[in-house]
C-alpha cells in the first residue's frame, strides 16, 4: 500500500509505492545500494528518460564515495532493502542528471563514458551548444526540470561484506584484488566457465590499469604494472578465443607484440 508523501529536506519528495519490512540500514561511508531507477520529466505524460531494468545490470551506489549525483545518496539513505518509492526532486538537485545519465547510457552500451567530454570552467561539464549525444538529454541539458525518480532498492550490503568494484577501490585494495582476481579467473578457466574467467581476468586489468594511468608512460613504475597487465591480458585473449571473439584476440595480441617487439611474452 502507497503511503503518503514526505519531505526529505528542501526540494526532495518522496512517496513509497511498495513498503519494505526490512530494517533500515545506518548507512556507513562503504555501505553498497544495488537498484534499479526510472527517470520521468515531470510533463503530462511523464515521458521516460531513463529505465535501468532494461539494461543487463541495475545501478549500484557505495555510501560516501562523493557520486556526481548527490540527490541519489540522500534518497537511498532513507530507502529500506526491497521499496520502491517515487521521489519529486527539484532542478537544483538534477542539474547534472544530463551528464550522469549519458555517462550510465554508455557504460550499458559497453562504450567509454568519458569520451567525447569537454572540461569546462566553474564546475559546468558541458557547454550548452554542445551536444551530449542523445536529443532528449541535450533538450534537459538546455532547459534543466524537475525530474522523478522511481527507485527500487534490490539490495543493501554493508562495508566489508562485498568485494569492491574497481572505481571503488582505493589502490591498496586495487593491489590487493589482482592475485585474487588472477586466482579465481585460472580456476574457472580450469574448470572450463570461460565467460566467468574473462570477467575475472578483465576486472583484475582494470584495476591495474587505473593505477597506471597515475603514473607516467615508461616510467618504472608504470613498467611494473604493465608486466602485471600483460600476463593477465593474454589469459583473457586466451578466454576470447575459445568464446570466438577474434576480433578482440587480434586487437589484443597484436598491440602486445608491438609493445614486446623483440622479447618473448609467456601466458601464465
Amino acid at each position: 500500500m502507497a503511503t503518503g508523501v514526505v519531505a526529505l529536506g528542501e526540494g526532495i519528495r518522496k512517496r513509497v509505492t511498495t513498503p519494505s519490512n526490512a530494517a533500515l540500514s545506518e548507512f556507513r561511508n562503504g555501505t553498497k545500494a544495488t537498484f534499479h531507477y526510472r527517470t520521468f520529466l515531470c510533463d503530462e505524460k511523464r515521458t521516460v528518460l531513463d529505465d535501468s531494468s532494461t539494461r543487463d545490470k541495475p545501478m549500484e551506489l557505495i555510501i560516501g564515495k562523493k557520486f556526481k549525483l548527490p540527490v541519489w545518496e540522500t534518497i537511498i539513505c532513507s530507502m529500506r532493502e526491497g521499496e520502491v518509492a517515487e521521489f519529486l526532486c527539484d532542478t537544483p538537485h538534477v542539474i547534472e542528471y544530463p551528464q550522469v545519465s549519458r555517462s550510465l547510457r554508455r557504460i550499458a552500451a559497453g562504450e567509454d563514458p568519458s569520451e567525447g567530454q569537454r572540461h569546462c570552467c566553474g564546475g559546468i561539464a558541458q557547454l550548452h551548444d554542445h551536444s551530449l549525444g542523445y536529443p532528449d538529454l541535450d533538450v534537459l541539458q538546455k532547459d534543466p526540470q524537475p525530474l522523478i525518480f522511481v527507485i527500487t532498492v534490490l539490495k543493501i550490503e554493508e562495508p566489508g561484506s562485498y568485494r569492491q568494484d574497481a572505481w571503488a577501490m582505493t589502490d591498496e585494495e586495487k593491489l590487493d584484488a589482482v592475485p585474487m582476481l588472477h586466482q579465481e579467473g585460472n580456476q574457472l578457466y580450469k574448470d572450463g566457465k570461460i565467460p566467468e574467467a574473462a570477467a575475472k581476468y578483465y576486472e583484475a586489468i582494470a584495476c591495474l590499469k587505473s593505477l597506471q594511468m597515475k603514473e607516467q608512460p615508461g616510467s618504472p613504475d608504470w613498467i611494473a604494472l604493465d608486466t602485471k597487465i600483460t600476463p593477465l591480458l593474454l589469459n583473457f585473449c586466451q578466454c576470447k578465443l575459445l568464446e570466438g571473439e577474434y576480433y578482440q584476440v587480434l586487437e589484443h595480441c597484436t598491440s602486445i607484440l608491438n609493445k614486446y617487439s623483440g622479447m618473448y611474452c609467456t601466458l601464465y
